[in-house]
């Protein structure tokens, strides 16, 4: 199925809701929970999905490209040029690589936002990092405490209300910075090759030992 581009609504509604959630657990109703039901549901039943995305960031910097994603825990982000950057997460770590500056940045998957997006087992009805749930006509909003070592915030997930599928996420950090990600032209169930989702550790060590070298 595709989405149709999308529209300045859209980046609106994920950035005020993620602003304005609360930090305690959601106290849900049976229709919150009911509507949480069908978009886990949903979620969990999607193995693959690809597209293109737009994304803001902090400094109102606009940013786009095409997406890749296999669950459990795989991820490509790559980025249109003149952007460098290519994001990739192989089920265990999440890869910044910047093809420009030949530099090579690996985080745990299990310590960034990204863990929640790719885990097919997670149930929005009973998590308890649920804080908040917005209902309009064609939106369902969800917002998630996230608390780990790189990513302490907020999770801000937008589905469409009548197909219960992902159209967007906003990252707010400690700071109240917020990165916002949408989709668009999406594509479910494809064949992804396996090398859209290949760390090369190697190259990655090798940096890091050419950089140490350079400091010194």
């Amino acid at each position: 199925m595709s989405y149709p581009a999308p529209t300045r609504r859209a980046f609106l509604c994920g950035s005020l809701a993620a602003a304005l959630a609360p930090v305690a657990a959601l106290a849900a109703t049976a229709e919150d929970r009911a509507l949480l039901s069908d978009v886990s549901r949903k979620l969990s039943g999607v193995s693959t999905m690809n597209g293109e995305f737009v994304q803001f960031d902090p400094n109102g910097e606009q940013r786009q490209g095409k997406f890749f994603i296999a669950r459990p825990g795989r991820v490509r982000f790559q980025y249109d040029p003149p952007a460098t950057v290519s994001v990739v997460a192989d089920g265990k770590s999440v890869l910044v690589f910047d093809k420009k500056l030949q530099t090579y940045d690996i985080w745990p998957l299990s310590q960034t936002p990204l863990r929640l997006l790719l885990d097919p087992n997670l149930d929005l009805s009973t998590s308890d990092r649920v804080t908040n749930v917005s209902v309009a006509p064609d939106l369902i909003e969800v917002v998630l405490q996230d608390e780990t070592k790189f990513s302490a915030g907020t999770l801000n997930l937008v589905f469409d209300r009548a197909t219960s599928e992902l159209r967007q996420w906003t990252v707010t950090d400690q700071q109240g910075l917020q990165t916002l990600v949408t989709l668009y032209n999406v594509e479910i169930g494809n064949s992804l090759a396996p090398d859209l989702f290949k760390i090369d550790y190697a190259a990655a060590t090798n940096a890091a030992s050419e950089k140490r070298r350079s400091n010194r």
